[in-house]
Formats: C-alpha cells, structure tokens, sequence
C-alpha cells in the first residue's frame, strides 16, 4: 500500500493538476491568431513553449493555466502569429560581414530619394571609404521607372569613391571610384565583363556583365573590408534585420569570393558566443576555377556534414549542409536577362562530373546553381550519369533558381529524387525578361506549380543580398500576385498560388529541401519553438498590404531575439552600427519609403 501511495504522490503533478506539466512553460504567448500550418488544427489563440520546443498549442485557457510564477506571459493584442519564415537561398555569412558598409535602396519608392540617400552618405563616409550600393533593387521599383545615370551619381558623390550593383547586370563606378582603383584607358576588360568606354576611349563608369558577372564581383572584392570587431557587429546588425522579417532560418548557399574557411571566421565566433539569431546551415562553394575538385577533395578529408562550431550549436543550428551552389565555375550560368543567355564551356561537363562524382561517392548533399533549361538540360545529363555509376539513392539534392526549366526536365529531377529551391529574382527582372523572352513566356517563369502537382520538394528563397533584397514578404506577394516590384502581372493565374500555399514553402517547404521538416515549420506541439508575431495578418490584408509586413516579435528557440513597437522591451536592445558613419546608423537595412 505504501508503495502505492508513493507511486500516486510521484505522478501526481501529471495527472491532478489538470493536466500541467511538471515544469511550467518559460513563455506563453496568448490573445494571437495563430495560423499554425497543421492541418489537424489550422488556427489556435495561445501558444506555451519550453526548452526551445512547443509545449501546448491552443485556446488561451487551455494554454494560460499551464502558467507557472516565473513564466513570461506576453499578450499578442490580436495580432497573427506564422511560423518562423525559412530563406532557403541566402547569402549571410558573405552578406553580414558587410551589411554595416552598405546604403540599402531595398523598398525605397523613389530614385529621387534614393539619389538623396546617395548624397546624405557621401557626406558622412570618411576619407579611404566607400559608398556602396549593393544589390535589392531595380528601375521599376522607383516610381520614375528608371535607373540612375552616372552623371547623376558622380553629382551626388563628389569627390567619394562609389559602386553602385545593379542586379547580376551591371555596376556604376563614380569617378573617384576609377581613379581609386586605377581603371584607366589601358586597363583591359577582365575574361566574361566589359569596362564601357566613351567615344575617346575613356571609362564611363559603367561596368558590364557579358556574360557573366564575375567583373562585378571582382571589383567589389578590391573596396576596402571592415575590421572583425566591426565584421561581429555587422553579422548581428544582419540578422537582426532577418528577424525583423519573422527569418528564423536560412541556408547559406556560399558565393562568390566567400572562401572557406577563411570567410566564415565570424560566423563561427558567433556560433561559439551563442550570439546567432538565425539557423545557418550552410554550404560550401569552390572559388577556384578548374581547381574545384582539389577543394573538395580537401573538405571531405577535414568537414563532416552536419559539423558545426561544437557539439550543441547552443540549442541553434550552424552546420555544413552539403557542396554548391556552384560546384564548377564552367557552370555559372547568371540570370542577366538584358543579355542573351551565356553559353557555357564544352569542358563543363567533365568538370562537373568530376566533383559530383566525388561528392555522391561521399554522401554529400549538393546543390547547383542553374537559371536556364538549356544549363539544367546539360547539368542533368552528368547527374543521371553519376547516378547510373554511383546511385544517388536518396541523396539529398537540388537545383537553385530554375526559372525557365521545361515539364520533360522536371520529370527527370522528380526521377532522380532531387528538389528545386525557387526565389523571388523575377520580382526584380521580370520586365527585363519579357523584353527578351516575351509576355508569354514570363507566364510560368518558374513553374512553381508544376513543379509542387509533380511532388517535387521545393522550398522558398530570396538569393538576397547581392541580387535581390532579403525580404521575405516581397517573395509572398510575387508568389500570390504574379507581380514585379514594378507592379508588373508576369505570371498567368494558373501559375499563381494560395497564400498558405506559399506561406508553406517559406516553412515547411525550405525545411523539407534538406530533410529538416519533421521537427519545424509548423506551430505543434514537440516542434521548435521558432515563430513570428506580424504587423498585420498575412492572410486577410489586402494584396498590396503584403509588402508592408513586418513582424514585431520574432522567437527563435524559445527566445525572443526581435521585437519591435509595443512588444520591444521584450527582445535585447538593437546595437548601435560600427563604424560610426556606417549607412545602418542612418537609414537602417531594408527601407519602406518613397
């Protein structure tokens, strides 16, 4: 009998206290809308969390009477809750460390205030400094439908070097930008890139990617860095920027001159100070062309897949993914649709067979880079080899970007298991695609609902900093509307999707591309607690109000690492920007002006 009554007494904080644990929730989130993405129950009011995993989903008073003394319990005011937002295509670890070097024009309405912008850094950057412009932005975006002309630049810069990058397509270089990195009359134009000269054979300013942008990169890689006290404090201004999006989570696909693993020294301290608020697995990406092999052939040697800064990742995630997104330079096939698209090397396919052969004898997931069919055709042809030699069997894989892939080419990635990590870059050249390719064939460009009737896996991402912006609510709108930034109806009807459709590839999606989705991407009891509190309710607002989200309180793991407007004094202060005349202490990232 004794034994008994212990037993009782022993589970009695189970089973006669109304169902409450036996430890309380740290935090309760109560009074939301919460759209969970589960199926079994689509929406809820409260949410309990403990230890970084969803203890109880529900009612407020099935969630509240879990509250235990030293639980914080945050009232939602009414506002709508998703899951945390998974970028499944997005360049951190390069993107932070010079995030504090960057004027952002991302979201800006008007060329007339971004040129303002322009002038305003100009005249706080000191002597030996840049200003940069770099990437998420377009000529329709601004309400004068046009870009900036170089003679607009150099009058709103003076006598500061500049670089201005436009898309994958071209970069201004005002005049002390020239002289800064002695491009002269003589300088001849780099292998793939053009240095537009005058009629006196003097440089414009105007740097040109034909076909490839590897003249746009190169130069930007010769401006001045930042030092690693201020590279720390950029990588956390980023992410902080990220959260502000409801971004919890991100694949880093490498990059151009992102080199491995002297680049990622910052990540990795953070990581090791438990200071990352976001979710970084990552891949790595070969820089050295016709060398790509001997790099991994020295990774697989020294890098396990799923190795991160140590053994926990501090309740986080900071990981090696997988090789990619370019495996072989002879590969790049960049999306410059003001030019017609680039032939690649006959020695592509040997190049690539190598590394993928290596890679799938490794087990190592991979991805590539592939913009055109005609590239996805060739890629496919060396993959399905490798398969027949060394079966993939299960591997996982996938093409990033994809927007003009044909029904026949789907078939055989839906054949070889692989998935398809789509972003947002029409949103930025759709004009400039249909000039080239015509109305008709923008309408499916990419076939995002093609490929999810095939039961492909495909997962949501935006390839910003350097090409689009970073905002994910631009990739929500464009996947629901079929619009451009410029207000451009690309897309037919019938390639548009339901916007829990499109909120799922931001989630579970992403999640799924890499075989992360049995514990995320839904608000459920036993899932990572990683979720987002909006400005407005994604699903109700109109179309244009898509555009304007933001989230005012992001949790990642448990824990609160953005909140904005009443819900601040809940999440760590933002940290002010070094060096002092950094862009950020100005303007801040991603900008909502006109």
């Amino acid at each position: 009998m004794r034994k008994l009554i212990a037993l009782l007494l022993l589970l009695s904080p189970l089973f006669f206290l109304a169902g409450k644990p036996a430890q309380a929730p740290e935090l309760i989130v109560h009074n939301a809308v919460i759209y969970t993405m589960d199926d079994a129950r689509p929406q809820a009011q409260a949410i309990a969390v403990r230890d970084g995993k969803i203890l109880r989903v529900g009612s407020n008073a099935e969630v509240l009477k879990l509250k235990g003394k030293n639980t914080r319990v945050v009232d939602a005011q009414g506002k709508a809750m998703i899951p945390g937002i998974f970028d499944s295509h997005l360049h951190v670890i390069r993107g932070g460390r010079f995030y504090n070097t960057e004027l952002r024009w991302d979201g800006v309405r008007s060329l007339k205030t971004a040129l303002h912008m322009l002038r305003e850094q100009a005249a706080r950057t000191p002597q030996g400094q840049w200003v940069r412009v770099v990437g998420g932005w377009n000529a329709y975006q601004f309400e004068e439908k046009r870009l900036p002309t170089l003679a607009e630049i150099n009058d709103a810069t003076g006598n500061v070097p500049a670089f201005l990058l436009h898309l994958y397509g071209h970069a201004y270089l005002n005049k002390a930008g020239l002289a800064a990195l002695q491009i002269t009359a003589e300088t001849p134009n780099p292998p793939g890139g053009l240095i537009e000269k005058d009629s006196q054979g003097n440089p414009t300013g105007l740097l040109l990617a034909e076909p490839n942008a590897y003249i746009l990169y190169s130069t930007l890689a010769k401006l001045p860095v930042l030092n690693e006290e201020q590279e720390i404090n950029s990588t956390k201004g980023f992410m902080r920027d990220l959260n502000r999006f409801g971004i919890t989570a991100v694949m880093d696909a490498g990059g151009g001159f992102q080199n491995y693993p002297d680049d990622y020294g910052i990540s990795n301290k953070l990581c090791q100070s438990d200071e990352l608020t976001v979710r970084l697995p990552y891949y790595l990406f070969a820089q050295k062309a016709g060398k790509e092999a001997a790099d991994y052939t020295r990774w697989i040697s020294s890098v396990e897949i799923g190795q991160g800064c140590d053994d926990h990742n501090h309740g986080t995630e900071y990981f090696v993914q997988g090789g990619g997104e370019n495996l072989v330079m002879s590969a790049a096939d960049f999306e410059n649709f003001d030019q017609p698209r680039p032939e690649l090397s006959p020695a592509m396919e040997g190049q690539l067979k190598e590394v993928l052969s290596l890679l799938v004898k490794n087990r190592w997931p991979f991805r590539i880079h592939a913009t055109y069919n005609e590239s996805i055709t060739r890629f496919l042809n060396v993959i399905e080899e490798v398969n027949r030699e060394t079966p993939l069997n299960g591997l996982t894989w996938f093409f990033d970007h994809a927007e003009t892939i044909s029904d026949d080419n789907l078939k055989r990635v839906k054949a070889l298991g692989g998935g398809i990590a789509v972003q947002y870059r029409m949103a930025f050249q759709g004009e400039s695609f249909i000039r080239r390719y015509g109305k008709k064939a923008a309408e499916q460009t990419p076939p995002v609902n093609k490929m999810l009737e095939m039961g492909i896996p495909v997962g949501m991402g935006s390839d910003g900093t350097r090409v689009s912006s970073y905002n994910p609510f631009i990739g929500l709108y464009w996947l629901t509307t079929g619009k451009t930034m410029g207000g451009t109806k690309h897309l037919s009807d019938a390639s548009l999707l339901d916007r829990k459709t499109a909120l799922y590839l931001y989630t579970s999606g992403s999640a799924k591309l890499v075989n992360l989705h049995k514990d995320r991407g839904i608000l459920r009891e036993g899932y990572l607690a990683d979720f987002a509190l909006l400005t407005a309710d994604y699903f109700t607002v109109p179309d244009e109000e898509i555009l304007g989200i933001e989230s005012l309180l992001t949790v990642l793991n448990g824990k609160v690492v953005y909140g904005s407007g009443n819900f601040a004094a809940l999440a760590p202060p933002p940290v002010k920007a070094i060096p002092e005349w950094s862009p950020v202490n100005f303007y801040g990232g991603y900008q909502n002006r006109r």
